[in-house]
């Protein structure tokens, strides 16, 4: 015959978790021949409505609440918390019914949401973390901050396992075992990801620098501020963030920023390669050379490549903000916005006026239940396109264009000392952060402005972004005891990165003496960015470093571009060798 429990669930228990224990409740119990009598109390101070009442001789578990809140309840009660029922659910109902006194059933388990947001964590074996780490570019910073994570959680005896969203995609994928099992989700992005999978997690999110600076103080702030995601989420503003108030908004509006740049930039990157391309088979005036494969490559890369940036960078925007309903209202703005002539400066505007009008339909558009099934694929996007489409048109569109063509035609006529003084401004910037905001500001706008055929500002980022890992690499090897023995190892592979333009190769020299590093750098890449403009160097494509100079047409003024390289690098070298101190361990002599 088989053994019967009746089960009470508390009225704090959300409905989400509520249903999640029961249903892991009805599971257990199928395996153990346990057969359960479930019910939920709606107040505390009630008795529980059991299709048959238990007797003195029955066993009771509640879930969420103590025996003093359901006086008059018969039969040998026994209190649980909804953590140890989703630990560990066939556990409870062995030692519940094996038990026969009333009181608090105890468990070896992993630390409880309550243990761990009090920063009590106590465990019979290790914390098990999942993460995630992405940046915009899905370069250096997304696979430097799960580096920073893991080796922190080696060092604090914590399991980790982190799987990174570069510019490839997905790799070493979180298994649904493998989340089930976290105790905590942690998500280190510059950009928003997809968190449907935690659903009845504890998630905590952060931008990916102080896991690359300070991983464990972050593991740390984790385990203590996690909050239980109790529905698909892509707001980043309602989610747990390093900071609060309103630099946690700021956070949430460059995250959004950053979301449509990740987006955007492969398609800046094709479009602008096959330009250039394009201009070494057939020279300047390809496109006008109708028929041939020059011409072919240039209208792939120039009409359609690069006309998908603008939307894209709206679309995802939008999409970072809203979820999928806001993806048609973004894109359709975008679109509106290369019509209109408002460019990248339009495409931002009509992603977050349609991001931020799809969410405040979510939440305050109310509807009969029969027709909620409409809302995310025909009345948001309707309404959405509706309200973007028509504040793009009537709005946003001439007064933007008006302000982007002024731009354009400012830079296009940057030469001489005016263009020396805004390259060296956005190349000072690229060496601030090197993949922070600032950085990424500079670099998102240039690329931008690539599509309205603006190539000085790319030049002149990219030569002053390869300028501090190089000048890091080159410091190295002119004066050996101010570098630490791992600085000087490391050299090499810093050269490389520099090369590559991976400015964020030159982060380990900065974050060991920042106060002396980063002038350097800034000062360095300034100069750099300074020259390219000055000289009126221009790029068409916005990535690559040293090898897209290799692809003919891809610059123009090489040498002059070469040298304005050489001359920041050098320059930051030797104010690295000038302003660093002697440090005690001293590299041997090769």
């Amino acid at each position: 015959m088989n053994r019967k429990l009746w089960v009470v669930v508390g009225p704090q228990t959300s409905e989400v978790r509520r249903i999640v224990v029961l249903e892991a409740l009805k599971a257990a119990a199928e395996k153990e021949a346990i057969a359960l009598d479930l019910s939920s109390l709606a107040e505390v101070g009630r008795l529980p409505q059991f299709s048959q009442n238990p007797t003195v001789d029955d066993t009771v578990l509640l879930v969420d609440l103590s025996a003093d809140q359901v006086s008059g309840l018969k039969g040998e009660l026994q209190s649980v918390t909804a953590d140890d029922v989703l630990g560990d659910a066939a556990t409870v109902l062995t030692n519940v019914v094996g038990s026969g006194s009333t009181g608090t059933i105890s468990l070896a388990k992993s630390p409880t949401a309550s243990d761990m947001e009090r920063g009590e964590v106590s465990h019979s074996g290790p914390i098990k973390i999942v993460a995630i780490t992405s940046c915009p570019t899905g370069i250096a910073h997304t696979f430097m901050a799960a580096e920073g994570l893991i080796n922190s959680a080696k060092a604090m005896d914590i399991e980790m396992r982190v799987e990174t969203q570069g510019s490839v995609g997905a790799q070493d994928a979180l298994t649904a075992q493998e989340i089930r099992d976290a105790d905590i989700v942690m998500i280190a992005a510059d950009r928003e990801v997809d968190r449907s999978r935690f659903n009845g997690k504890r998630v905590f999110s952060s931008g990916t620098k102080k896991a690359i600076s300070n991983g464990q103080a972050l593991i740390e702030q984790a385990l203590k501020e996690a909050k239980t995601q109790k529905g698909a989420s892509s707001d980043a503003e309602d989610d747990v963030i390093e900071d609060s108030g309103e630099k946690a908004k700021s956070a949430g509006v460059y995250k959004h920023l950053m979301n449509g740049v990740s987006f955007m930039l492969p398609f800046v990157v094709a479009g602008g390669l096959l330009m250039a391309i394009a201009f070494a088979i057939g020279g300047i005036n390809v496109g006008e050379d109708e028929g041939s494969i020059g011409y072919y490559l240039f209208t792939i890369g120039s009409s359609y490549g690069l006309a998908l940036m603008v939307p894209v960078l709206a679309g995802y925007i939008a999409f970072s903000i809203a979820d999928r309903p806001g993806l048609a209202p973004g894109m359709i703005g975008g679109m509106l916005a290369a019509a209109t002539g408002s460019g990248f400066l339009g495409g931002i505007i009509a992603g977050f006026v349609a991001g931020y009008f799809v969410r405040f339909l979510i939440k305050y558009l109310k509807l009969p239940r029969n027709l909620e099934g409409l809302k995310p694929i025909l009345i948001l996007p309707l309404l959405g396109t509706l309200f973007v489409g028509l504040i793009m048109v009537y709005i946003v569109g001439e007064p933007v264009a008006y302000i982007l063509h002024a731009l354009e035609n400012w830079l296009k006529g940057m030469q001489g000392a005016g263009g020396f003084l805004v390259g060296a401004l956005i190349g000072g910037m690229m060496a601030v952060d090197m993949g922070g905001p600032v950085n990424k500001a500079a670099y998102a706008t240039s690329a931008a402005l690539i599509g309205s055929g603006v190539y000085e500002p790319m030049a002149a980022v990219m030569a002053a972004g390869m300028v501090p890992p190089l000048a890091a690499a080159l410091a190295t090897r002119l004066y050996r005891s101010k570098f630490t023995k791992d600085e000087y190892e490391s050299g090499a592979a810093t050269a490389v990165l520099g090369l590559s333009f991976i400015s964020e190769g030159a982060i380990p020299f900065a974050a060991r003496d920042p106060l002396r590093v980063i002038p350097s750098f800034v000062v360095g890449a300034a100069i750099t960015g300074g020259i390219s403009m000055m000289l009126g160097c221009e790029l068409r494509a916005p990535h690559g470093g040293i090898f897209v100079l290799f692809i003919p047409g891809a610059i123009t003024h090489l040498i002059g571009y070469i040298i304005a390289i050489i001359a920041g690098t050098v320059a930051s070298a030797l104010l690295l060798v000038l302003l660093k101190r002697r440090v005690e361990v001293v590299a041997p002599a090769k």
